[in-house]
C-alpha cells in the first residue's frame, strides 16, 4: 500500500514536502515527488495532509482500569503487600476495554502501561500496540519494559489508612532498598550457583524466590531493563536517583512534578523523565506546584522528556492535547511532538520500532488536515501495524 500527496513529518529532523509512504507492515519506503504505484498495490491519496507517526503515551494505565467500572475493573493496585515485583502487567490487561478504541482514535498508537502507585515495589509495565488483537499478547511490543516504583503520598497513604509500614518516606525508601538488596544477594548466589555447576565446589541452587527473580533484569548490565520511578516533590525525585545510583539502575523519573524547581540539579544527572499529567488539577498536597510551564522549564535545561496522560487520570485520548499545553506553557511545538512520538519511544527502548516516520519502522502512522496539538481536530486517517483502522477519507469527513 502507499499513501502519497502528503507532507511527512517523520520526527528525524526531516519534512517531505508532496511525499508518499509505502508500507506492509512496516514501512518499506518514503519520499518526496517520485511517487509510483506498483502492480497490484492500493494507493490512498492524502489530499495534501500531514502524516505524523503514531503518538506514544510513555505512562498510563491502559487496561488496567476498566472504563465505567468500580472495584470490578480496578486491577491495578495489588495494595496487600508493600513489594509486589512479581507482578505482572500484562495479567492485568484488558485489551478489550473500550478507551483502546479511544486512543486509536486520537492516533495514539502505542502505550507504556502498567500497576498502579500503591506499593513502593508495584511490578512491571509493558508496552503494547492500541490495536491488533483483542488477546494482549498479540499487541506486546517489549514486556517486561520497567519495574514499577512508587515513593511519596501514595503508598504512605495506602499503607497508613491500614496502619501498616510504611507510613513515612522512610519506610518507602527503606522496603525497596531491602528488596532490590535481596535480589543482589539472590543474583550472586545464583551466578555462583552456575559458575560451580558440575565441579568439586558445586554449591546448593538457591531456593526460587518470584520477588528477586522478577528483579534480576535491572542487574542486567548489557541490557538493563528499567526501574520506573513515580514521584511528584522534589525530595522523592532525589530519593529516586539516590537509590537508582547506589544499585546502579537505569531508571526513569515519572510524573516528576516539582522537576521545574530542580532543573538545574537534574542536569546534573540527566534522568530520562516522563511527565504528566499536564492536564489536570493539584487533587493532593505533592502537586502543589503543579504547572503546564514544567515541560518547558525542564527542556530550557536541556533534558529529554516525554508527555504521558497517566490514563485514567487524563483519558488517553487527550495525549496531544497535554502535549498543547505544554506548548501553551511556552514549550516549542516541536519539541511537544517530540514528547509524544520519538523521545516516548527512546525513553522506553523501542525506538528500533516506533516514534517515527522510516524505512524499516512499524508502519503507525497518523493523518491530520488541521492541528494534531489542538482541541478541534483529530485524525482522518490512522494506521496501526499496516492496517488502516480510522479512515474517514472516504466519507469526506
Amino acid at each position: 500500500m502507499v499513501i502519497k500527496n502528503v507532507k511527512i513529518i517523520t520526527m528525524t529532523g526531516e519534512e517531505i514536502e508532496n511525499g508518499f509512504v509505502r508500507f506492509n507492515e512496516v514501512i518499506t519506503e518514503t519520499g518526496g515527488m517520485n511517487a509510483y504505484v506498483k502492480t497490484g498495490e492500493e494507493e490512498i491519496d492524502g489530499g495534501g495532509r500531514t502524516l505524523y507517526p503514531g503518538f506514544i503515551d510513555a505512562h498510563c494505565h491502559l487496561g488496567m482500569w476498566d472504563d465505567a467500572l468500580c472495584f470490578e475493573g480496578d486491577d491495578g493496585n495489588e495494595d496487600t503487600d508493600p513489594a509486589t515485583p512479581q507482578l505482572r502487567a500484562v495479567d492485568s490487561i484488558n485489551a478489550m476495554d473500550r478507551c483502546f478504541e479511544d486512543a486509536v482514535n486520537a492516533g495514539v498508537t502505542a502505550v507504556c502501561t502498567g500497576v498502579g502507585s500503591s506499593n513502593p515495589i508495584g511490578g512491571s509495565f509493558a508496552v503494547i500496540k492500541t490495536f491488533g488483537s483483542k488477546r494482549v499478547d498479540k499487541l506486546i511490543l517489549k514486556n517486561p519494559a520497567a519495574i514499577k516504583f512508587a515513593l511519596g503520598e501514595n503508598p504512605k497513604s495506602t499503607y497508613n489508612d491500614r496502619d501498616e509500614t510504611p507510613v513515612t518516606r522512610m519506610a518507602v525508601a527503606a522496603i525497596i532498598r531491602e528488596q532490590l538488596a535481596k535480589a543482589q544477594r539472590y543474583k550472586e548466589d545464583m551466578d555462583e550457583y552456575y559458575r560451580l555447576k558440575g565441579t568439586d565446589d558445586e554449591v546448593s541452587k538457591p531456593d526460587f524466590d518470584a520477588k528477586c527473580e522478577a528483579l534480576l533484569p535491572l542487574f542486567d548490565r548489557e541490557k538493563p531493563l528499567s526501574a520506573h520511578f513515580h514521584c511528584h516533590r522534589a525530595d522523592d525525585i532525589f530519593t529516586a536517583i539516590r537509590i537508582a545510583k547506589e544499585f546502579k539502575l537505569d531508571y526513569t523519573l515519572i510524573h516528576c512534578t516539582e522537576g521545574a524547581l530542580i532543573a538545574d540539579e537534574l542536569k546534573e544527572d540527566n534522568p530520562k523523565i516522563v511527565l504528566g499529567p499536564v492536564f489536570g488539577d493539584r487533587g493532593k498536597p505533592e502537586l502543589k506546584n503543579h504547572s503546564i510551564t514544567t515541560p518547558a522549564e525542564i527542556h530550557k535545561h536541556g533534558i529529554e522528556f516525554a508527555i504521558c496522560t497517566d490514563h485514567p487520570e487524563t483519558p488517553i485520548q487527550y495525549l496531544p492535547l497535554t502535549a498543547a499545553l505544554a506548548v501553551r506553557g511556552g514549550l516549542d511545538k516541536e519539541e511537544a511532538l517530540k514528547a509524544i512520538t520519538v523521545n516516548a519511544a527512546k525513553i522506553l527502548g523501542v525506538d528500533g520500532r516506533i516514534g517515527t516516520i522510516e524505512a524499516g519502522k512499524d508502519a503507525d502512522f497518523s493523518l491530520f488536515s488541521g492541528e494534531p496539538l489542538g482541541l478541534y481536530d483529530t485524525p482522518e486517517l490512522v494506521c496501526v501495524n499496516g492496517k488502516i483502522v480510522v479512515n474517514k477519507l472516504d466519507k469526506g469527513e
